[in-house]
């Protein structure tokens, strides 16, 4: 695990060493453990890393035999003790017991087609002094982020931004264009970035980069054919298997390991496989709230306790009440980008903690795109069980709910917010009614939102919608959450908190070949009888006791929007103030104001729209406005006192 960065010039200028080591330094935290560049005229790569296997040997940049082929590496290739037994078969000779060696190797038995070989998480680069070019790729699920600046004299890359803001030739700019998007979603999905200039590779994607420019391609996709051979003790049987060796394979390293534990269908998987395949007791990592009844909600610890006890791992807590104002720009910085998602507080907090003993965790990001876990995939089954009742009173009850308090951090508020969105997007079609789910505002809110809006920009979740199969529901929601929301926001989070504090967090549940097969899966059986994750459930029944496997959904999250009426209102208020955001110029005054109002008054949840919002003004003054977090910290502070 680590973070890359280098160059490659059109113009045949040659790269500089200065210029890697800047772009090196700021990313430091990514690898506080070795560094290393190589240049090669035109070209130049370099790595900061965090030593997980060989730590002694697997320095980087790696070098074929004669020198001629060099590569760095971010990430992890799981599968890299069978393809280097398979490589060492077909004569090939290792330097180190790295598992980014085994890149050169397959490279150079394979060509290109090489990529399609490696399962695990990575974004990489490989320059053939040879050929005299440059090959990037993300790996298939986009795990591991990897940011583009191009220009018609270079191209750079870098794993996260801000390695790409050291060069002169990046001026610091918003790209407006994608201002719709990010309110709409609450992130900004690859391509794009929310630096003008500055684009993401997609993911499963490969670029081939020479003297005549660039080429580009996506050597891997879901799935679009579901298997309706199976039985379902079939399926059951199948789950099982896939869930434990991908936990088992990703287990692999030479420091010390733990997992996050929620106490959730997902972390107690891991967890419980974990310890079926550790001789040692697994070390486990869990977080509490504390302070009154929106926190008691989002307070997972009991269940943590109780699986913690089944498994005899060695379990540790922490219970916090975090000072917000103080981490939003710390946690901004760290992104690149903003994002409307209060898991990257939790996130980040449990990462920091959990650094204390071990350098790589294992999570359960994952479970609910793969098996159907999110109620948006309910609204087929709910709409069959609605169309039982007159429509009349499905009429009333609809108009009684839009005037009843929508508060996520209350019981019945949070459930007439979701009978709320329930019954307002009912007449929509599936596609439509998804969006309307997953929204932080409607795309007609965020154009009214935006002031002087020229460009309405990308609309990503209509291009995932347009590339998705149609043969099934589910699957063709999971593909769509596969190319906006799961890379674009959790996996995105989940880099660069993790990374912040030097940890490797690894997701087990993303495995290529355990994705493969759950995008193979019928709707009826990932989602039966209105049961969420049924199959996964059924899968783990021997493993988990039910009052986990059953127990209410809550996500990895913070009470926010109760946070936004109490404790955060003097800085929501100062972050979004009439005067601040007329100096900025981004935003319409009016509009703010009266999304602020909305959700103070309870007539709407706003917490994710408020979130994206003050996150995105923190940005400007961290990364346009050139303030040091500490400065910005300071300012809020103050406004909150």
């Amino acid at each position: 695990m680590c973070g890359i960065y280098g160059v490659f010039r059109f113009d045949a200028k040659p790269v500089e060493a200065a210029t890697l080591a800047r772009m090196g330094q700021s990313i430091a935290h990514r690898g506080p453990d070795d560094r290393g560049q190589y240049t090669d005229g035109n070209c130049g790569i370099g790595m900061t890393r965090l030593a997980i296997i060989d730590p002694a040997g697997g320095q980087q940049p790696i070098s074929n035999h004669d020198d001629t082929n060099w590569v760095v590496c971010n990430g992890e290739i799981y599968n890299f003790r069978e393809l280097r037994e398979e490589l060492i078969r077909a004569g090939y000779r290792f330097k180190t017991h790295s598992d980014t060696e085994v890149i050169l190797h397959l490279y150079d038995a394979l060509g290109d087609g090489f990529v399609e070989r490696l399962e695990g998480m990575f974004d990489f680069a490989l320059w053939d002094s040879k050929r005299r070019r440059l090959l990037i790729g993300r790996d298939q699920l986009g795990v591991k982020p990897l940011y583009l600046y191009r220009s018609a004299q270079m191209i750079a890359f870098a794993t996260e931004a801000k390695a790409l803001l050291t060069l002169p030739e990046v001026s610091v700019d918003i790209d407006r264009s994608v201002l719709v998007d990010y309110l709409h979603l609450g992130y900004v999905s690859a391509p794009q970035s929310l630096f003008k200039g500055i684009t993401k590779l997609p993911p499963a994607t490969l670029l081939e980069i020479d003297a005549n420019g660039i080429e580009d391609r996506r050597y891997w996709r879901l799935p679009d054919a579901i298997d309706t051979q199976r039985s379902e003790q079939d399926w059951i049987a199948a789950i099982h298997e896939a869930i434990e060796q991908a936990v088992h394979k990703q287990m692999v390293s030479d420091v010390p390991i733990g997992a996050f534990l929620s106490g959730g269908v997902d972390s107690s998987a891991v967890v419980a496989f974990m310890a079926r395949h550790s001789k040692q007791p697994i070390r486990t990592y869990a977080i509490g709230f504390e302070g009154g009844k929106a926190e008691a909600l989002y307070n997972e610890l009991p269940y943590a306790r109780q699986v913690a006890r089944q498994f005899g791992t060695e379990h540790r807590e922490i219970v916090v009440r975090p000072d917000v104002v103080d981490l939003l720009p710390k946690l901004i910085w760290h992104m690149d980008e903003p994002i409307a998602d209060s898991a990257s507080i939790t996130t980040y907090l449990v990462s920091k903690f959990a650094r204390e003993d071990v350098k790589v965790i294992l999570s359960g990001v994952g479970g609910d795109e793969l098996f159907g876990g999110y109620r948006r995939y309910l609204g087929d089954h709910y709409l069959a069980r609605l169309e039982r009742f007159p429509a009349p009173l499905v009429r009333a009850a609809s108009n009684v709910v839009q005037r009843l308090p929508s508060d996520r951090h209350g019981r019945l508020s949070n459930l007439s917010r979701l009978a709320r969105e329930f019954l307002g997007s009912m007449d929509l079609t599936p596609d439509e009614r998804y969006r309307r789910y997953v929204q932080v505002m409607s795309r007609e809110r965020a154009r009214q939102t935006i002031s002087g809006l020229v460009n309405e920009g990308p609309d990503s979740l209509g291009a995932a919608f347009a590339d998705a199969p149609s043969n099934d529901a589910v699957a063709r929601l999971f593909a769509v959450d596969a190319a906006s929301q799961l890379p674009g926001d959790l996996l995105m989070l989940t880099d660069k908190t993790s990374m912040a504090v030097s940890l490797e967090c690894r997701v087990p549940l993303l495995d290529q070949k355990l994705v493969e097969l759950a995008a193979t899966i019928p709707a009826s059986l990932k989602i039966k009888g209105g049961q969420p994750k049924y199959l996964m459930k059924e899968a783990l029944k021997s493993l988990l006791p039910q009052e986990i496997l059953h127990r209410p959904k809550r996500g990895f999250g913070t009470p926010m929007g109760a946070w936004l009426k109490g404790s955060l209102a003097g800085s929501m208020n100062s972050l979004l103030s009439r005067q601040s955001v007329e100096r900025r110029g981004l935003l319409q005054p009016d509009a703010v104001q009266a999304l602020v109002a909305d959700h103070q008054a309870s007539r709407i949840d706003g917490t994710d729209a408020l979130l994206a919002l003050m996150n995105l003004e923190i940005w400007c003054r961290v990364f346009l406005d050139r303030q040091s977090q500490e400065a910005v910290s300071s300012e809020l502070l103050e406004k909150a006192a």
